[in-house]
Formats: C-alpha cells, sequence, structure tokens
C-alpha cells in the first residue's frame, strides 16, 4: 500500500545524501573549516530527519481512517526539504565561525527553512492534500531546527548559554507527558492556542536572523532573553493545563478557558498598549541622549531618526505594530553593532519582541498583520472561494 511513497522517500534520502557530499566537497575548497565533521553531523541529522519520515508514512492521509495519499505532496517535500536545511545548519556545530561569504550560509540556510514553516502549510491548503503526516513533521522538525540553530547561536556567542532552555522545554515536555501516562496519571488536554503557534514561529525568525553575520552581541543576547521569557511561561502553563493544575473543562468557571480569557483581557486593554508608551518614552530618552552616529547634522544620521520616529510613531498608533516593531528592532540592532547597552537600549528590546509576540492590543487603528499571524495561510482564500 505503501510502496510509492516508500520509494519517493528512499529516493529523497539518496539525493539528500548526495547533495550534502557536494556540499562538503565545496566547503572543503573554499573554507578552512573542517568538512568531514560538518559531513558527518549534517549526515547524522539527514538520516533522523528522514527516519522520522519514514516512521510516520501511514499517517499520510487527511485523517484517521481515510486512504493513504499515494504521494507524499508538495507540502510534506517542503517540509522535508526544511529538514535538510536544518540538517545542512547543524553541520557548522562545534566549529569556528566561518569567514568571508561562507559566514552567511547558517543563517540563510535556517532563514529559508524558517521560510518554509510558513509556507508548507499554505501548499498543503491550497494542493488540498493535508495529512497528519504534515502536522506531526512539521513538530519533529521545528522541534529539532529550535534545537540546532541555537545550540549554533550559543557556539557563535549570539545568544547565552540559558536560550537553550527553550530548546529543551519542548523534550522535556514530551518526555513529562510520557512519564504521566507510564505511571496512569491523567494528562488533560491543551487548548489550540494560536499565541503557542506564534511564539514557535517568531522564535525560528528570530535564531535564523541572529546567525547573519551583521547582527552582534551583545544586543542579541538581550533579544535573545527577551523572546525565551514568555515561551518558558508558555511552557509552564501548558504543563499547568496537562498535568490537571489548570482546570482543562471549558464548563466551568474556574476553567482554564475563563483563566486564560481573563489573562488576554487583561492584556489587551492593558499590558499591550502600556508596552507602546513605554517603548515611546524609551526611543524618545534614546534619541535625546544619543549623539555621534545620530548626529542631526549626519545624513545617516538624520535618516536613523527619522526611520525611528515613524516605526515608533506606528507602533503607537497601532498601525501595523507587529511590523512596525520588528523595523524598529532591526534598525536598533544595525545601529548598535556590537557596542555595549544601557537600561533603555534593554526597554526598547524588550519593548519591541513583546510587541512582535503579542500585537499592539487595544487603541489600535490597523491590526492586518495580527489577522495575518493569527490565520493559516491558505484558509481566507478557500473561505472566499467558498462563500
Amino acid at each position: 500500500m505503501y510502496s510509492s511513497i516508500k520509494h519517493e522517500t528512499r529516493l529523497a534520502f539518496v539525493l539528500g545524501m548526495a547533495i550534502l557530499l557536494a556540499a562538503c566537497v565545496a566547503i572543503k575548497q573554499l573554507t578552512a573549516l573542517n568538512a568531514p565533521q560538518w559531513l558527518l553531523i549534517a549526515v547524522g541529522l539527514w538520516i533522523f530527519v528522514c527516519w522520522q519520515l519514514w516512521q510516520r508514512l501511514e499517517l499520510n492521509r487527511a485523517g484517521e481512517g481515510a486512504p493513504v495519499y499515494p504521494r507524499l505532496g508538495w507540502a510534506n517535500r517542503l517540509t522535508l526539504l526544511r529538514g535538510g536545511l536544518i540538517a545542512a545548519t547543524g553541520g557548522f556545530l562545534f566549529q569556528p565561525v566561518a569567514e568571508g561569504i561562507i559566514a552567511w550560509v547558517p543563517g540563510l540556510l535556517y532563514c529559508i527553512a524558517a521560510i518554509l514553516d510558513r509556507i508548507d502549510g499554505f501548499v498543503a491548503r491550497r494542493s488540498k492534500q493535508t495529512s497528519l503526516l504534515g502536522s506531526e513533521l512539521d513538530t519533529v522538525y521545528d522541534a529539532l531546527g529550535l534545537l540546532v540553530a541555537p545550540l549554533l547561536a550559543v557556539g557563535y556567542g549570539k545568544i547565552h548559554w540559558s536560550f537553550l532552555l527553550v530548546s529543551a522545554a519542548y523534550y522535556i515536555f514530551v518526555w513529562g507527558l510520557y512519564w504521566r501516562r507510564t505511571h496512569n496519571l491523567p494528562v488533560y488536554p491543551l487548548m489550540p492556542s494560536m499565541l503557542r503557534r506564534t511564539l514557535a514561529g517568531f522564535q525560528m525568525g528570530f535564531i535564523a536572523f541572529i546567525l547573519l553575520p551583521c547582527f552582534y552581541a551583545p544586543l542579541t543576547i538581550v533579544i535573545g532573553i527577551a523572546f525565551m521569557l514568555p515561551i518558558l511561561v508558555g511552557f509552564m502553563v501548558d504543563w499547568l493545563v496537562v498535568s490537571g493544575r489548570i482546570q482543562s473543562s471549558t464548563e466551568s468557571s474556574t476553567s482554564s478557558a475563563a483563566f486564560f480569557s481573563g489573562i488576554a483581557r487583561i492584556s489587551h486593554n492593558v499590558f499591550q498598549p502600556l508596552l507602546r508608551v513605554l517603548l515611546l518614552i524609551a526611543v524618545v530618552i534614546f534619541i535625546v541622549r544619543a549623539n555621534g552616529i545620530l548626529s542631526p547634522e549626519a545624513i545617516i544620521g538624520l535618516l536613523i531618526i527619522i526611520g525611528l520616529l515613524i516605526m515608533t510613531g506606528a507602533i503607537v498608533l497601532g498601525l501595523a505594530s507587529r511590523v512596525a516593531a520588528l523595523i524598529l528592532l532591526v534598525l536598533i540592532a544595525l545601529l548598535q553593532g556590537d557596542n555595549q547597552i544601557d537600561a533603555i537600549i534593554v526597554v526598547m528590546v524588550f519593548s519591541c519582541v513583546w510587541l512582535m509576540l503579542s500585537g499592539a492590543g487595544r487603541f489600535s487603528l490597523w491590526q492586518w498583520d495580527d489577522r495575518w499571524v493569527n490565520s493559516r495561510d491558505g484558509e481566507e482564500q478557500d473561505a472566499e472561494q467558498n462563500s
């Protein structure tokens, strides 16, 4: 029954091995890196990626009881490609930072993998071949990427080693579920959460960007901490739900649904608007205190000041604040370089990151980016066509 997709999986495995071997030859010719070590790690990860696919081939179906698709489909092929890019990124582990144009390769590989994480779901929905396989591989490859890339970033000195707690949290969470089941303890279902998906997506994007050589510590370390805290809190809250500390019954006023709804309202009405005000104050103080590179007499300095003010204004008014916060964060990172940071920079970074993750909240004029972040690409078009 699975002969065709098994054949396709074997072919993909062999093709991936050939590409990794060719890449190893190029690395040996173009860099001073240890090419055999790169190949050994990359091949090991690629074997793991393909093994995860092989173990789940029977899930290549729309749902329980549905027939198995005769082909992997383009969405699952893109997901497998993402796994291959993560494997190639992992080859750079435990090696010195590459020089020249090769220094851009690890970050670009993981950037493409992060983009494919959004595209493969869109392709699945548009091609009418969503599958249990794609859903499971998505989770497995996300976890692998969020282990490999942070390890590489720690090795490059871009983030603090404590960020690896985020990478370990998924595996600890899965082990905890296994432990509860093997000890006949109840495991309660998690409520669907777009925030959980948003945190994972932004985490991938953050790691992908800081692997690029144009972003420097110590600022990237502070950004990492700003991302790490809400993600770890999210894992802790999820554990409280699955272990029954927070009731998961939606029929009770003390249920997790009511609890999280109340937290969301407080955040939307109070916390997120206050973040925008805090960011405005920090940016004004930053501009007033800055000198040299931000000198109004210099054209570049004037342009930077204008860019900071425009993005801050967009955030304060709630005009696509997530996008504006991202652009503002990139401007701060490029401007700051490898210089030391102070409390004002920390406030700006934390405000930008948390606004990216949560959105601008109440009193926003245009929240298009909120709708995009909280949607699944391809579903909106389907709804329009079926209406």
